[in-house]
């Protein structure tokens, strides 16, 4: 009789539920502020403990703009990839100068789980990590914010900074006047000012929000102990500024960046358990006594992506 021929090997089969799509509207639905600076803190903690795997950022480039890859992996929270489009010629479109989608995987099969616009989720993701890291290394009687930029992100970092600090007064600025006085019209604290200048002069929260070529802040402006976020993808920020200030990066920088390529050679991961990391006494001399900049570089749509993933499929995979 002929030898037995060993079957192939099982194959592994797993349930798979149907590939859930979330466009725009369902993300801004699912997306609620309070609970994301709670999942944003913790990823912030997560990545300075070196928990997260998130590789260096890769760019494609065009003659317009750039789109970029960014993976990343949080053990028991996601497994994704974002993909972000770069093109600031979309202003003068009437589209937003970022675009973007994000899929999920499933961590322990690799199985893709949801693909979600990723334009919504980064305007608000990065206002909202500004504004948990200013909370972390502000000042406390920080009341006055500058936010210069009136696009997407100027928006987004007026709703987070207005959601999370107690204000007095917000001054917005843009390149485009009408911009401005749009955004200020959004928060009865707001007011549109006539330059960058005028916004940041005696501000305690500097939020730089703009993809200018060239620094939109000056080192002269920024009194001792100003938080400065920059969130842009230009040269914002001076390098007066930087070589002064006390420095506080998500990562090591892109050299994407312009920025990124000042910063380079200085990697210190975001702090926000300043009690832990810092002894607070030694956290008030570097407030009162330099300004300080924070530079977000990463993606932290990781938590917030399982949350918007996981919030939608309980209600059920169908509109």
């Amino acid at each position: 009789a002929p030898a037995h021929r060993p079957s192939h090997a099982t194959t592994y089969h797993r349930p798979v539920a149907p590939l859930l799509f979330l466009n725009a509207d369902d993300v801004r639905r699912l997306t609620d502020l309070p609970t994301l600076f709670g999942a944003l803190e913790a990823a912030l903690r997560d990545l300075s403990a070196g928990r997260a795997s998130v590789p260096p950022r890769t760019v494609a480039r065009t003659p317009d703009g750039f789109l970029g890859s960014m993976p990343g992996y949080l053990p028991g929270t996601a497994l994704e990839a974002k993909l972000v489009a770069v093109f600031p010629g979309n202003h003068e479109r009437g589209l937003p100068s970022h675009q973007a989608l994000i899929a999920l995987f499933d961590e322990e099969t690799g199985v893709p789980l949801c693909v979600m616009d990723g334009t919504v989720v980064t305007a608000v993701r990065t206002g909202a990590t500004a504004a948990v890291a200013a909370r972390a290394l502000a000042r406390d009687d920080a009341r006055t914010v500058a936010i210069l930029g009136a696009g997407v992100q100027g928006r987004s970092h007026l709703d987070a900074f207005a959601s999370l600090f107690e204000l007095d007064e917000i001054r917005v600025a843009s390149r485009t006047a009408r911009h401005a006085d749009e955004l200020a019209e959004l928060d009865p604290r707001a007011r549109a000012v006539g330059s960058f200048e005028a916004a940041v002069r005696g501000a305690d929260l500097v939020c730089c929000c703009t993809d200018a070529a060239e620094p939109v802040i000056s080192r002269e402006w920024l009194d001792p102990g100003t938080h400065v976020s920059s969130v842009g993808v230009g040269a914002e920020v001076d390098p007066a500024t930087v070589r002064a200030a006390s420095i506080f990066v998500a990562e090591h920088p892109s050299v994407d960046y312009p920025l990124g390529q000042t910063l380079l050679n200085t990697s210190l991961a975001l702090i926000v358990d300043r009690a832990v990391r810092f002894p607070d006494d030694a956290v008030g001399r570097v407030l009162n006594a330099r300004p300080m900049v924070y530079v977000g570089t990463l993606s932290y749509a990781l938590y917030l992506t399982q949350q918007l993933f996981l919030d939608r499929s309980s209600t059920g995979w169908h509109a």
